[in-house]
């Protein structure tokens, strides 16, 4: 299970008397990411307060500074009608504490489960949702960058080159000469940017049936470009998991929802399979980085890196279209 800090029933039941809920019913660990300690908490009804269904959250690598943006991002998505987790105020009106040492927050826990499978259908759900969700975020003047952005791949490829064959070397080094090209371009100026979630994987997005009931896990958002949000969607959502190679339905699905909403821009057109490339680089350097420089932690299980490479090797050929018919 992927929990680096265990919190017993007593703790946590201690911890939400700060919070007009009821009494603590269930504390249930939840055994999925690899970056904090999550918790499913269930409160009774009690005199004036029903029962109730949340997440607790220890953050493990992000501040007590840092946190206020990601908490800030979901409650001002949620007043939009964004379907995400809103975190629940104490009676100080604290979005934001401290349980066992880590900065801690609940926040609203949303019906439905991954679909792990996605039809066009759900992809097109995806799609929609995420171009409200890009509109949305321009009333959000949090600043906080992409912690795994441009500047943390420079600093963290170097690191995982002794780890990588001689082909992996030649790809990570073309791949990062491009992505460091392109942000020296003036084009990269011209794309439109704001708090994004930029991580929008299908265990992020909760269903029930092909409705689209939630979408969770921010906390590795960061301010960054709407074109590399819509890249890291598409290449989880609309690729198959077998060659990396994009998936024309589920593409076209969920490009024309999103263009629904909102009709890309001619830069972000130019640089659409550049920031294919781009979504497919962070996420192999990522997971190379939680296999062979992890941190310590119980029974956590890093996620495959080859997939991400063979995403990476299926983006270099790719010239998608992003634009209508």
């Amino acid at each position: 299970m992927a929990v680096f800090t265990q919190v017993t029933f007593a703790q946590a039941q201690a911890w939400l008397a700060q919070f007009p809920l009821g009494p603590l019913a269930e504390l249930e660990g939840i055994a999925s990411g690899i970056e904090n300690s999550n918790f499913f908490v269930t409160t009774a009804a009690s005199v004036g307060q029903p029962a109730g269904r949340f997440v607790l959250t220890l953050f493990e690598r992000l501040s007590a500074e840092q946190l206020p943006f990601y908490l800030g991002m979901m409650h001002a998505l949620a007043h939009h009608g964004i379907p995400c987790p809103d975190p629940i105020p104490d009676q100080a009106g604290r979005l934001l504490g401290e349980l066992n040492g880590k900065p801690a927050a609940l926040v609203t826990r949303l019906a439905g489960r991954s679909n792990m499978a996605p039809a066009p259908d759900h992809c097109a759900a995806v799609g929609e949702t995420l171009a409200r969700m890009h509109l949305a975020a321009r009333d959000y003047d949090g600043t906080q960058p992409n912690l795994r952005g441009l500047q943390w791949w420079t600093q963290t490829a170097p690191q995982l080159e002794p780890f990588l064959d001689d082909g992996q070397r030649a790809l990570l080094r073309q791949a990062m000469a491009e992505q460091l090209a392109l942000a020296a371009d003036p084009i990269a100026a011209r794309l439109p940017r704001t708090a994004v979630h930029a991580d929008l994987f299908r265990d992020n997005v909760l269903f029930d049936g092909t409705t689209l009931t939630g979408v969770i896990d921010f906390y590795f958002a960061g301010v960054d470009t709407w074109i590399f949000d819509l890249a890291v969607t598409c290449n989880d959502w609309c690729i198959n998991d077998a060659t990396g190679a994009l998936d024309p339905a589920r593409l076209d699905a969920l490009l024309r929802a999103y263009r629904a909403v909102r009709v890309p821009e001619d830069a972000e057109l130019r640089c659409w399979p550049a920031a294919l490339r781009a979504a497919a680089l962070r996420f192999w350097l990522s997971r190379l980085f939680d296999l062979h420089l992890p941190r310590p932690a119980q029974m956590v299980t890093p996620k495959d890196p080859r997939h991400c490479e063979r995403v990476l090797r299926a983006r270099q050929g790719d010239q998608p279209a992003l634009a209508g018919d």
